[in-house]
C-alpha cells in the first residue's frame, strides 16, 4: 500500500536556511510516517594560516636563530635525535603569541620538558622532550601545519 506523502515546501526551505545559518550539516524530522532529511555537504578549502594562528606565530622575543628553522626535508624522521610529530595539527613554538618560545637552538632540555605545542581539533597538545640533551635544530616555524611522523626538532 503506497501513501502519497506531501511535504510543505516552506518548511523544507526553513530547514535549509537553518543549515546555512548554523554549523549543522544534517537535519532530520520525523512525524508519524513522514520523514524529511536535509544534508549539507561542506567543503573545506585549505587555508595557509588562520588569523588567530597568524597572531600566535610571531613571538616578539624570539632570537633570530630560532626564527630560521632548517628545512624538514633535510632531516630523516629516523634521525636518532629527531622529535617527530605524534599527530596532524599546527605547531606553535611558544605558549602565547607574545611570549618567548619554549626552547631555542642551543637550549639544554630535560626529558619530559615541553618543547612546543601542536593544536589539533582546538586542543593544544604539549610535545615533550623524549630525552635530555641540547636542541640543535628546530625544523618547523610557529603556526605551520605539521603531519604525523614529521620531524619537528633535533635534540642531541
Amino acid at each position: 500500500m503506497t501513501k502519497d506523502l506531501q511535504f510543505d515546501p516552506a518548511t523544507i526551505r526553513e530547514l535549509a536556511q537553518i543549515l546555512r545559518e548554523s554549523d549543522l550539516t544534517e537535519i532530520e524530522l520525523v512525524d508519524n510516517d513522514m520523514r524529511v532529511k536535509l544534508v549539507r555537504q561542506v567543503t573545506v578549502a585549505p587555508v595557509a594560516m588562520p588569523v588567530a594562528a597568524a597572531a600566535h606565530a610571531a613571538p616578539s622575543t624570539a632570537p633570530a636563530a630560532a626564527a630560521a628553522p632548517a628545512p624538514a626535508a633535510e632531516v630523516d624522521a629516523d634521525h636518532p635525535g629527531a622529535v617527530n610529530s605524534p599527530m596532524v595539527g599546527v605547531a606553535y613554538l611558544s605558549p602565547e603569541p607574545t611570549s618567548a618560545p619554549f626552547v631555542t637552538i642551543g637550549s639544554k632540555v630535560t626529558q619530559g620538558q615541553t618543547l612546543m605545542l601542536i593544536e589539533a581539533m582546538k586542543t593544544y597538545n604539549q610535545i615533550k622532550a623524549p630525552r635530555a640533551g641540547t636542541v640543535t635544530r628546530i625544523l618547523v616555524e610557529s603556526g605551520t601545519p605539521v603531519e604525523f611522523g614529521e620531524p619537528l626538532m633535533i635534540v642531541e
